[in-house]
């Protein structure tokens, strides 16, 4: 099993399964984009699935596949086909920005993927243009209507954007009135490329939610799921629920079950963390799944208490990455 120093049983994995992405979100990566790497540099489908099937082994039972944008990557639905294949495996997850997805939903719901994270930062055509650099808001839009229409479970993520759009927390609360929807506020973090971008205020996660506290009265806590990365709350009588991200003030660190892969195979104990060696390279040296095995287990054994302690001992002291390099 994969337990560290603190006690703590690593169970979930964030798999990258590609750094390129169809939008240019300003929080993410600059205008021009990132310096994608070589597709020989990607780690194949069947390398992804050797990861998942030996980390499965010792006690990960919960993946989540992200980018990049994950559906940008050709033959991603065949590999999600073969993951299915894994009975170690009890969830199967994708977060997505669901400009491409709307065609691939009834085949996400035959291969029975538990739940889709979806991206969308603002609910206005314009503003959504200007956020991502790019005009595809009416696909979006009809990915969520779908998206709730279906059997999948659905989590609507926002980054909370300093003067851009704030202004719309309220209307994100109200999605969830009359829908069975969950929508998650997320803390604006550094990883976009460049580093922490300057703002007039900054909304961590009591801000947000005294915020939501001027306009809603009836604001009831709900119990939360061990190792949960949101503080969870519901409206009274209203059908979903919404939750709030510290992922900059990293409230969240004490129970942590993560570990993160990137595309190009790096591993990582700690989003804030530089990576620890690359997967990549170990395994096209030959490596056997036992020697797989015990490198995972020596490297989560190390993994830091917190993000401010994996901060702290990166060797470059400005976060610069984009989120589509290290996984979204």
């Amino acid at each position: 099993m994969l337990t560290d120093k603190f006690g703590r049983h690593i169970s979930y994995l964030r798999l990258a399964v590609t750094d390129r992405c169809n939008l240019r979100c300003k929080y993410c990566m600059p205008a021009h984009g990132i310096d994608i790497v070589d597709r020989a540099e990607l780690l194949t489908y069947k390398e992804m699935y050797r990861i998942i099937r030996v980390l499965s082994e010792l006690g990960v039972n919960k993946v989540r596949l992200t980018g990049g944008e994950p559906f940008v990557r050709k033959n991603f639905i065949n590999f999600l086909e073969s993951l299915t294949f894994n009975d170690k495996l009890d969830q199967i997850n994708i977060t997505t920005n669901g400009a491409l997805i709307s065609k691939y939903i009834p085949k996400l719901e035959e291969l029975n993927i538990n739940a889709i994270n979806l991206s969308i930062d603002t609910l206005q055509a314009e503003k959504f243009k200007k956020i991502t650099r790019r005009d595809v808001f009416k696909e979006t839009l009809q990915t969520l209507e779908k998206l709730l229409a279906s059997k999948l479970d659905l989590k609507v993520n926002v980054v909370v954007q300093p003067g851009i759009n704030t202004d719309e927390i309220f209307d994100f609360i109200n999605l969830t009135k009359n829908k069975d929807l969950v929508v998650r506020f997320i803390e604006e973090m550094p990883f976009n490329g460049k580093g922490l971008r300057q703002t007039d205020e900054i909304w961590n996660y009591d801000k947000i939610y005294s915020e939501i506290e001027k306009k809603f009265k009836n604001i009831i806590p709900l119990k939360n799921k061990r190792s949960s990365t949101s503080k969870i709350f519901t409206i009274d009588n209203y059908k979903g629920s919404f939750g709030i991200i510290p992922a900059f003030t990293r409230t969240i660190c004490n129970d942590c079950n993560r570990i993160r892969i990137t595309a190009t195979g790096m591993f990582k104990n700690c989003l804030f963390d530089e990576g620890v060696f690359n997967l990549r390279d170990f395994m096209r040296k030959g490596v056997s799944d036992d020697e797989l095995k015990q490198i995972f287990i020596d490297t989560v054994h190390n993994k830091p208490e917190n993000g401010f302690i994996a901060e702290a001992n990166r060797k470059s002291k400005t976060i610069s990455e984009s989120m589509s390099t290290i996984g979204g």
